[in-house]
């Protein structure tokens, strides 16, 4: 009854609706029912509860923007960039953050005191590129060979203020992976050879060893899956592969495959910056019978940008330091990469400063300022001597000097 009083009350009320002759009480009753209908929005507005103003949008949206700046990443969480997935420095990034990570109390929410984060980088320039631009990279892993060349170069600016190490890592091997008629680097002359995708550390790296040779070949610049396809169809002679042995990469390869890796000789032109290394059954069972292999090798450095001391990126890689020192004896169990057996964290690296909480770490613990001392007399007494040796006996005469001063030290 009430919908059909309202549906003709509305009619009525039209302004060029046609009205249809009613009583008096009718047409009274009606105009009532038409004065109660324009009143009921009113009403319900009242009695509804107060709805909340409308902000506009657009005024806060520079303020939001700028709270967004200002927020820094999760203070807990520390990038490290390394190379490609199946390069070492990504596995020992790995190894790093699982290490960490087990043993932590975590808070009401499930964080955790510490997150290590491996960041995925195109190795190389790049990585020290990334550690001083990018706002996650607080860390990244570099050939020492390219951090001293970028600082002569200042290719990047004056690395030397701007970048600190936390520690020498590993060597990395210079692998040479080649068909069956490749017996030797000769071989490879005038032959297309993979140095690795471009801008890498490994074709930088290749390049610069191959010049000093003095070995000339027709440079390939793919991934490492693209060219042993092209080894096995005969496209390319051989793919240059520079990480920590063993790399895993290489297990899914044999002799029987036409795979084997190729010697590379250590002359006087290499000495200055690279490492005599060798390659054993041991270390890939499936190429090397029982035989030895030269190569090199260049060492590793675990890099930082230089932040001031007031930065929330130097106080988590503080914080990372504390924790990466004091656990550094777990990372030499046997499930973890060979590699870790290398690795000194108390190390100097010549020419370059060492972030100040790690410095400090070690000097608290008598670990590193020792060695610091004891370098520090040993380049005194070439400097007197007038020696200049190359890189490789220069360390060769180090570690029997710094034995000599361990014992004489008592230590």
């Amino acid at each position: 009854m009430f919908t059909a009083i309202v549906e003709n009350r509305e009619t009525a009320c039209r302004p060029h609706g046609k009205l249809v002759p009613m009583r008096l009480a009718t047409v009274a009753f009606l105009l009532l029912a038409c004065l109660f209908h324009q009143a009921v929005p009113s009403i319900a507005r009242t009695n509804a509860p107060e709805a909340a103003p409308q902000v506009q949008p657009y005024p806060m949206q520079p303020m939001l923007r700028l709270a967004q700046a200002k927020r820094s990443p999760n203070p807990n969480t520390v990038g490290i960039v390394t190379g490609r997935p199946n390069g070492t420095d990504f596995a020992i990034a790995q190894e790093i953050s699982t290490v960490l990570a087990n043993g932590q109390e975590t808070g009401p929410r499930g964080e955790v005191a510490l997150r290590i984060v491996p960041m995925i980088g195109k190795g190389g320039i790049q990585n020290v590129r990334d550690v001083l631009t990018l706002p996650g990279a607080d860390m990244g892993i570099a050939p020492k060979i390219l951090l001293d060349r970028l600082r002569a170069s200042k290719e990047l600016g004056d690395i030397s203020k701007s970048l600190v190490y936390i520690a020498p890592l590993f060597h990395e091997e210079l692998h040479i992976l080649a068909r069956p008629e490749i017996r030797n680097l000769a071989d490879l002359a005038g032959r297309r050879v993979n140095l690795g995708e471009e801008d890498s550390g490994t074709e930088i790296l290749a390049r610069d060893i191959l010049s000093r040779l003095g070995l000339k070949v027709t440079e390939v610049n793919v991934d490492q899956n693209a060219a042993a396809e092209g080894m096995r169809n005969g496209d390319i002679a051989a793919t240059v592969f520079i990480t920590g042995k063993p790399a895993r990469w290489l297990e899914r390869y044999a002799r029987e495959d036409g795979f084997h890796l190729i010697p590379v000789p250590y002359t006087s032109s290499l000495e200055e910056d690279y490492l005599p290394a060798t390659f054993t059954h041991q270390d890939y069972p499936n190429l090397i019978p029982d035989e030895r292999i030269a190569t090199l090798a260049v060492g590793s450095v675990l890099i930082a940008s230089n932040s001031p001391r007031t930065s929330e990126r130097y106080q988590r890689l503080e914080t990372f330091v504390n924790a990466f020192f004091s656990r550094i004896s777990e990372f030499e169990s046997p499930a973890r990469h060979p590699k870790w057996k290398e690795i000194n964290v108390a190390a100097v690296l010549p020419g370059w400063s060492r972030f100040a909480p790690a410095e400090r770490w070690l000097k608290q613990r008598r670990l590193g300022a020792p060695d610091a001392d004891a370098r520090a007399e040993f380049e005194r007494y070439l400097d007197q001597s007038g020696n200049v040796p190359s890189a490789t006996e220069r360390e060769r005469l180090f570690q029997g000097f710094l034995r000599w001063w361990r014992e004489g030290k008592g230590r």
